[in-house]
């Protein structure tokens, strides 16, 4: 096949709509109803945003990237700078796309880029709005943990099976946050060896919970607010961030399930997000008020280091880490910082991803980095260079308040969906 034949061809493929609404009916099992969203790129020019590459073809249906010229892991690989004051430079997207067909996909048929979907798994019993924040993805187990405050529950995904099993027993209140009523309950998950742990603010608990019993066994009240929950396995310790305290609460997890108090790390601002560097020994937290990131050695509890997060004045959000090249990327309300930590956090990238960011995720093993953000519901996924420049690779539409994420071994993303009450399933984009 000619080269004019397979670029006629992409272009015909490209003029499909951009969301499709396909209603599957799975009203016997638990998940309560899937909807799939089938997404494919716009024709090129359009202002949705993604890019895809696959058997040496590279479709660009939008530039989401921003890119700062900075210290980077490989110096070798790093794009000259545009200027000394670290502007962002947009990339510049293809005109056509014959224009993007390497001289390798020009020699050989070309296999179609695959568009990911989104499918969305209503969560059992849950009346939407619902209240929704961090979800954990156990990779023993293969499921996605889904605290859910409304409901008193954690709902467990069966990642094969795509179907919820539901725990129980988590306190439930109604509670007055910034003038508005809300339904507290569990928010906060993290997997342990033989327990998962779930944070439930509306009793200040952190509680276990027994996954091959699927029960809530035990839980430890806090003097403090808690947010974020997260197991470390080298010292058996569950670190709980507790915001209004400045501080971190480490919790003794050497006798599972039972947990019980060791002491508190006193932070210079409210805590929020969390991620571990088990290899440097480093737990990393932003302080939302002061604009600041944090890296706390978890053996001494001393703070090791603090980096200027350099987000707007509602600070930081969520935190995630690429532990091999000692990068920090730094979730701000409408994008990602990425931090070179071997420079003393000296600033590499900026990706733009839309407003209402919270929590991200990093797969190591790809070097994709994913971000959710509700208020432009969508999901950009970006590949994170050699040089430690961020390069959006697709942009998904989700749902609005969609804003936290994580990812599976297998590169498929899991958001959350507040208003919706449900659980966003997007398939892998190519990698």
């Amino acid at each position: 096949m000619s080269a004019s034949t397979r670029v006629a061809r992409e272009r015909r493929r490209l003029q499909l709509n951009p969301v499709e609404l396909i209603e599957k009916d799975h009203s016997g099992d638990q998940s309560s109803g899937e909807t799939e969203l089938v997404f494919d790129p716009h024709p090129l020019g359009a202002k949705t945003c993604g890019r895809s590459t696959q058997v040496g073809i590279v479709l660009v249906w939008c530039g989401a990237l921003t890119v700062i010229a900075g210290a980077g892991c490989n110096t070798d690989a790093r794009r000259p700078a545009a200027s000394n004051d670290v502007r962002p430079t947009p990339v510049r997207e293809a005109t056509s796309i014959e224009a993007r067909l390497t001289p390798a996909a020009r020699s050989r048929d070309a296999a179609a880029v695959a568009a990911p979907t989104v499918t969305a798994f209503a969560l059992p019993g849950a009346t939407a709005p619902a209240s929704l924040d961090y979800i954990a993805y156990d990779r023993a187990r293969a499921r996605v943990w889904v605290p859910v405050g409304d409901t008193g529950s954690v709902d467990a995904f069966d990642i094969e099976k795509r179907t919820f099993s539901r725990i129980d027993g988590f306190d439930k209140a109604q509670v007055e946050v910034r003038g508005k009523v809300r339904m507290l309950g569990p928010s906060a998950v993290s997997v342990g060896d033989s327990v998962v742990y779930v944070g439930d603010r509306a009793t200040n608990k952190v509680c276990s919970v027994v996954p091959e019993a699927a029960r809530l066994v035990s839980c430890l009240e806090l003097p403090t607010h808690t947010d974020g929950v997260l197991y470390l396995p080298g010292v058996k310790e569950v670190w709980v961030t507790t915001p209004r305290d400045h501080s971190v609460t480490v919790l003794d997890a050497s006798t599972p399930p039972t947990l019980r108090p060791k002491l508190v790390v006193k932070a210079p601002g409210e805590t929020e997000g969390y991620a571990l560097d088990a290899q440097q020994g480093l737990f990393y937290t932003n302080l939302e008020d002061e604009n600041l990131t944090i890296a706390i050695d978890i053996r001494t509890h001393a703070i090791r280091s603090t980096w200027s997060a350099g987000c707007p004045p509602d600070g930081p959000r969520g935190i995630a880490l690429d532990v091999v090249r000692r990068l920090a990327f730094v979730a701000c309300t409408a994008n990602v910082r990425v931090l070179d930590l071997s420079q003393g956090g000296k600033l590499a990238a900026v990706l733009d991803t839309g407003a209402g960011v919270d929590n991200i995720d990093y797969d190591g093993a790809s070097r994709l980095l994913y971000v959710a953000a509700g208020k432009a519901a969508r999901l950009t996924v970006a590949k994170i260079g050699d040089d430690c420049h961020a390069e959006t690779v697709a942009t998904i539409p989700t749902v609005d308040g969609a804003r936290n994420v994580v990812v599976d071994q297998n590169g498929n993303a899991y958001v959350a969906d507040p208003k919706g009450a449900r659980l966003l399933v997007v398939s892998a984009v190519p990698r």
